[in-house]
C-alpha cells in the first residue's frame, strides 16, 4: 500500500485536530498541507511503520513546532483575535494542551501519546493532568445550546456547568435560536446541525453569526460531511455520540480562541433556563 492510501483515512481526523489546535479552518488546514508537502519531500523520511496515525500527528506536531513555520502570517491566522489570543495561550502550557486533545478529541491513549510525541508514558500522563488542572482554572463563559434531543440537551448542560460555565437557554428550532440570541450575549454556542422543526442548526448559528461574534461548536452524527475542503466549514465539530472527555477538551480549546470569552470572576446571569 502507498503511503497516500496509508495516511488518507486519518486526514479528516488530523485536520480537526489542526482546526482546534490553531483556532481556525485556515490555520490548522495550512499546517495540514505543510505536513503532506513534507512526506511528498521526503517520503522515505515518514517512518511510519505499522503505526500510520502516529507518525501523521507526529510530524505534524514537528513542523506545527517549528519557529519558521509559526512566524508566517499566513498560517498564524494574524486577525482581531491574535493579542487576546496571545495572552490566553501563554497564560496555558501549549504540550499539556496538545495532549489533552490528542486523548479527548482524537481518542489517542498514554502509548499512542507517548510514540506521537517522543516522550515517555510517564511524561504524557503528567502533562494530562497538568492540562486539566489549568484549563479549569482559566476560562469561564455564558452558553446557549441550540439541540432539539431533551437529554442530550440535557447532557451538554451537565459538562458545561461542571466545566463552570452557565447555560443561559436551550434552544430546539431555528426561530427560538435567534430569540435566545437577541435575549442573551452568550459567550459560547453548542449547535446541534439538524433541528426539531426540520430546519438547519448550521443555517441559524450563520444567520446569527451575521450580527454577534460568538464561537460555535457543532455537534452531529456526521462531522466528515462537514470535513470536505469546500468553504465554509465550522471550525469545531464534535461527533454524535460525543464522549464527555471530547466534548470539555473542544470547550476548552475553543475558549482559548475566542476574544470575547468572559473570565471566571466575570459578573455571569444569576438565572440559567433549559
Amino acid at each position: 500500500m502507498s503511503i497516500s492510501q496509508d495516511i488518507a483515512p486519518h486526514l479528516p481526523n488530523l485536520r480537526r485536530f489542526a482546526r482546534a489546535l490553531t483556532g481556525s479552518q485556515s490555520g490548522g488546514d495550512a499546517y495540514v498541507v505543510e505536513t503532506l508537502e513534507a512526506i511528498v519531500a521526503d517520503p522515505n523520511g515518514f517512518a511510519s511503520g505499522t503505526d500510520v496515525r502516529c507518525a501523521l500527528f507526529g510530524l505534524f506536531l514537528a513542523l506545527w513546532g517549528s519557529v519558521a513555520i509559526n512566524g508566517r502570517s499566513d498560517v498564524t491566522a494574524a486577525d482581531a483575535n491574535e493579542a487576546g489570543t496571545a495572552g490566553r495561550l501563554d497564560a496555558i502550557s501549549m504540550r499539556p494542551r496538545v495532549v489533552l486533545l490528542l486523548t479527548t478529541l482524537e481518542g489517542f491513549d498514554l502509548n499512542e501519546v507517548s510514540r506521537t510525541l517522543k516522550c515517555s508514558i510517564a511524561e504524557a500522563r503528567a502533562l494530562l493532568d497538568k492540562a486539566n488542572a489549568e484549563i479549569a482554572e482559566q476560562l469561564s463563559t455564558t452558553v446557549l445550546i441550540i439541540e432539539d434531543e431533551p437529554l442530550i440537551a440535557l447532557d451538554l448542560q451537565n459538562v458545561v456547568e461542571d466545566l463552570g460555565h452557565r447555560v443561559v437557554d436551550v434552544a430546539r428550532t431555528h426561530r427560538e435560536a435567534l430569540a435566545a440570541i437577541q435575549e442573551h450575549r452568550p459567550g459560547l454556542i453548542l449547535a446541534d446541525i439538524q433541528l426539531a422543526d426540520g430546519s438547519s442548526g448550521l443555517e441559524a448559528v450563520n444567520e446569527i453569526l451575521e450580527s454577534h461574534e460568538v464561537p460555535v461548536i457543532f455537534i452531529t452524527a456526521y462531522p466528515e460531511r462537514f470535513l470536505t475542503g469546500a468553504p465554509p466549514e465550522p471550525a469545531f465539530l464534535i461527533a454524535k455520540p460525543f464522549s464527555v472527555e471530547q466534548l470539555r477538551a473542544v470547550i476548552s480549546q475553543i475558549l482559548f480562541f475566542n476574544r470575547v470569552a468572559h473570565r471566571r470572576n466575570d459578573d455571569l446571569p444569576t438565572q440559567a433556563s433549559a
